[in-house]
């Protein structure tokens, strides 16, 4: 296990315009953190140098205490899984996991314990005299991840390694690394795009956009307390739902003469251009204490089996509830919803910063 730090860590490509900002985070020895964003925020680019498969234009990569902005890959002593697989497809399982420790000149003996080791632990120790093009791709990600155990490193580097699987199969390998974490005890940096894998995965999440971390802490902070309108609309599913809205005497109108009252918590000066929001499960049909009751009108229903999604119009904003698998209300029908004040946010448009 190690700890990794990057202090104001940057990346450009020409020299002048930086798609890496002045990054800065630390994970913690035996720590699992994922770096998650939409396409094109610059999360693999921010693996990729903790690798050293990719320059450093400024700041550091730390590893355990050791600044390694000038170390080659293969003396990092890290492992990095792929989004493809990367296996040889002329080799069996065993040859596949077993080749770093050859080219390393490790001796045979060790070689078999560690890959029968890691290979119980994957549940794939019954197949390895298959090739790779005998397997599923949830098998195949197995072994790419098993060739990383063999070699004990000292960070685990995990660049969208699901992405090619069906959603039942991105499911169960979710569990499956995430029990792999326990038992290893390992320092695991993983990225995704996917924020509900990000949620189920990480002990922090890292939040990126644009080349900069809107946000890096725990998946229930990062969830209940997002720091920037870009977290609160990217995470959730749902994401929470934002609408325009202005602030005025300690009320807040949501347009269409839908005012409620300024929670206590939140930023009370006057201000017309802010974003009002609120999670779909703090959306319910029934009043409760500390609730607001508004009136609304049923737009869409969106029946899932286990609840109803429904998308209501609420003044000049629509907001989407989660509703109970029996909601039986129809388009156009009119009722009363009611908003959890404690689950109130708002954040200035301009910025995006929660207030």
């Amino acid at each position: 296990m190690a700890s990794v730090e990057l202090k104001q860590v940057v990346k450009s490509y020409d020299g002048k315009n930086n798609v890496i900002h002045g990054v800065d985070l630390s994970v913690a020895h035996g720590e699992f953190v994922v770096f998650v964003g939409p396409s094109g925020c610059g999360k693999s680019t921010l693996l990729r140098m903790i690798a050293g498969l990719e320059g450093i234009s400024g700041g550091d990569v730390m590893i355990d205490g050791k600044r390694v902005n000038d170390e080659p890959p293969r003396n990092r002593d890290i492992a990095m899984v792929f989004q493809d697989y990367a296996l040889y497809p002329h080799k069996n399982l065993y040859d596949n996991m077993a080749f770093g420790l050859r080219l390393r000149g490790t001796d045979e003996a060790e070689i078999k314990r560690r890959v029968m080791d890691a290979a119980k632990l994957l549940k794939i120790d019954h197949m390895l005299d298959r090739k790779p093009g005998a397997l599923s791709g949830g098998q195949r990600q197995r072994v790419a991840i098993g060739r990383a155990i063999v070699r004990q490193p000292k960070v685990f580097l995990f660049d969208e390694p699901l992405s090619n699987l069906d959603a039942q199969l991105r499911g169960e390998m979710r569990s499956e690394i995430k029990k792999l974490h326990h038992r290893l005890g390992a320092t695991i940096i993983y990225v995704t795009h996917d924020q509900v894998e990000a949620m189920t995965l990480a002990d922090r999440i890292a939040v990126l956009s644009a080349g900069r971390v809107m946000q890096y802490a725990s998946p229930s902070e990062i969830y209940n307390q997002p720091a920037a309108v870009f977290v609160a609309g990217f995470t959730g599913s749902p994401p929470m739902n934002l609408v325009p809205c202005t602030v005025n005497a300690g009320q807040i109108d949501l347009g269409g003469s839908i005012v409620i009252a300024l929670p206590a918590g939140l930023n009370g000066k006057t201000a017309s251009n802010l974003s009002f929001g609120i999670r779909p499960e703090n959306v319910a049909l029934n009043a409760s204490e500390g609730s607001v009751s508004v009136p609304a009108q049923v737009v869409i229903t969106e029946p899932l089996g286990a609840e109803t999604l429904v998308t209501f119009q609420v003044g000049n904003c629509e907001i989407v509830a989660r509703c109970p698998a029996s909601f039986a209300g129809k388009p156009g029908e009119r009722m009363s919803i009611h908003l959890a004040q404690e689950h109130m946010h708002l954040f200035d448009a301009a910025s995006g910063a929660h207030l």
